[in-house]
């Protein structure tokens, strides 16, 4: 009878897997089929399972057999994986680095800004016995309740392997290294115990989680539930590939995604340095788009504190202590609590925002505790008309946003919403308002194009482009067009400004690669500084 399935943790089916069951005294084996199948003829009851593959982590699982029900094992592969959990933490307050590796390691702790600083050497670890520095995963789907690692055999003093954040605020990445010649790196955000700037900035922790499929699932793949079986051939199984117009939002509800796993996509290579070409796609809009905005804040003299979006939801950035909070590429997710305190902030407190980046707020999302987030894409399919198969025109669409069908239209907030015309095209701006202050000192004049540099190499072409935002009918009445991108399909990103009655201000570029010029290009530089300092003086 059918046993279960077996799956690595990209949810990849794994054949030829060697299951041995052992129940007692007695003893049966069998290997999983091409599709992962375990197979085996058992009478029911308790049995110790027993799973060994040459290129797989071997582990042991305790398993109740009865008729009729599947179970779906997972077993780790032998890359170099590790995070740090809690991931984004206060200065001088405590995180546990978790590690998953085949032979000895050593981590190291590095600041990222203008350049890479080395802080300290955390140790070498080693294996006191034979691959003791494997990880175990639970079996099923544990992108939901995470992975659990450190569990197992961590319960001593001398095994607790907890690193205390320094004092100074900023994007932390711990290198680590083996014997086994691998190389992974991951991030840690450490925030100021109290302010010590003007300037916020927050790191888009919430958006890394919705891109990471560690486990099989992220919010763009299998984001309705792990399929039934393992994936054998991704572009002959999954929804992604199956639909024309990428139909991945089509139920109501969708199971949490942890924060609790480690992101591979947030891997920087140790060689790559702060004005390198960015050419990995998910770090375009993420990890290494973002440690270049740092970056050109320091090499401008700026101080900023660094914060998460989980923190600012959980209440630990005191936002009335700032007079700038500065979003990121690509803020794309937000909770309620997180969008309602910041338009408050603005709009009753005079609070100044600048959004640097493209398709944010865009999707609301709930906590359910500290470690598991539900993204609220709702059934994009009954309103949202380029999720259709066939698509209709996006002027069908019923709402704004995913945002919009749950909440608002972020537009009400940024000026700009996000709509699918230039998406994956990249293009410099066109001066709309020459008289504008942002100007200030780059000579540009009306038509005038900027923003051609970028290190951006997915969608490279300009400062406007990867997603862009535009003016919408929910946008505040007195908002300022002040550039435009020339993007195709009139899909270029507006850049906008507008002032609320109580002094709050709100600056726009409605553009993920804008960051990403602001290094190479000097009219991009020159703006940026321009709105800073006008919104910290």
């Amino acid at each position: 009878m059918l046993i279960g399935y077996v799956s690595d943790e990209d949810y990849r089916a794994l054949y030829d897997v060697v299951v041995e069951f052992q129940s007692e005294g007695q003893f049966s084996s069998t290997r999983s089929t091409a599709s992962g199948a375990v197979i085996a003829d058992l009478p029911p009851g308790d049995y110790e399972v027993i799973l060994q593959h040459r290129d797989y982590c071997a582990k042991r699982v305790q398993l109740n057999v009865e008729q009729g029900r599947v179970h779906h094992f997972r077993l780790l592969s032998k890359k170099l994986f590790g995070f740090v959990w809690p991931r984004c933490i206060q200065s001088g307050d405590d995180s546990e680095f978790r590690v998953h590796s085949t032979s000895e390691y050593q981590l190291e702790l590095w600041r990222y800004g203008k350049e890479k600083e080395y802080i300290r050497r955390i140790g070498t670890f080693d294996d006191h016995a034979p691959l003791a520095n494997l990880q175990i995963t639970p079996d099923g789907d544990y992108t939901q309740n995470g992975v659990d690692w450190n569990n197992v055999g961590y319960r001593t003093v001398t095994q607790r392997q907890s690193v205390t954040a320094p004092d100074r605020s900023g994007l932390y990445m711990f290198h680590l290294s083996n014997q086994s010649g691998q190389q992974f790196t991951f991030p840690w955000v450490v925030s100021p115990r109290t302010p010590q700037s003007k300037i916020a900035i927050l790191a888009s922790d919430l958006t890394w989680n919705a891109y990471n499929n560690f486990g099989g699932r992220s919010n763009y793949l299998n984001p309705e539930g792990l399929p039934p079986t393992p994936v054998v051939n991704s572009r002959q199984e999954l929804r992604r590939y199956l639909k024309p117009s990428f139909g991945a939002y089509y139920v109501e509800d969708y199971p949490p995604l942890s924060l609790e796993r480690p992101q591979p996509y947030l891997h920087i290579d140790l060689e790559e340095q702060l004005r390198d070409p960015i050419y990995s796609r998910m770090g375009c809009g993420m990890l290494h788009s973002e440690w270049r905005l740092l970056g050109w804040m320091e090499e401008q003299g700026l101080e900023y504190d660094y914060y998460s979006e989980t923190q600012f939801h959980f209440d630990q950035l005191p936002l009335n202590e700032y007079e700038v909070l500065i979003l990121s590429s690509h803020p794309e997710y937000w909770s309620k609590q997180m969008y309602e305190r910041l338009k408050s902030w603005v709009f009753e407190s005079g609070g100044r925002l600048i959004y640097l980046g493209g398709n944010g707020l865009n999707c609301e999302v709930e906590f359910l505790d500290e470690e598991r987030v539900v993204y609220h894409n709702t059934d994009c399919t009954s309103w949202c008309g380029v999720a259709m198969d066939p698509p209709i025109p996006e002027k069908e669409s019923k709402y704004e946003s995913r945002y919009h069908a749950r909440q608002e239209s972020e537009a009400n907030l940024l000026g700009v919403v996000f709509s699918f015309a230039g998406i994956m095209t990249g293009a410099p701006y066109r001066v709309v308002d020459e008289q504008h202050w942002c100007f200030e000192g780059t000579k540009l004049k009306n038509d005038d194009l900027f923003g051609t540099e970028s290190q951006h190499m997915r969608i490279p072409g300009g400062a406007s482009g990867h997603e862009t935002d535009k003016i919408s009918p929910s946008s505040p009445a007195n908002v300022q067009l002040l550039a435009q991108g020339i993007n195709p399909d009139e899909g270029g990103a507006d850049m906008v400004h507008y002032q609320t009655p109580s002094g709050g201000e709100v600056f726009s570029v409605g553009s993920i690669c804008w960051i990403t010029s602001m290094l190479v290009d000097k009219d991009i530089s020159k703006i940026s500084r321009n709105v800073i300092d006008r919104f910290t003086s």
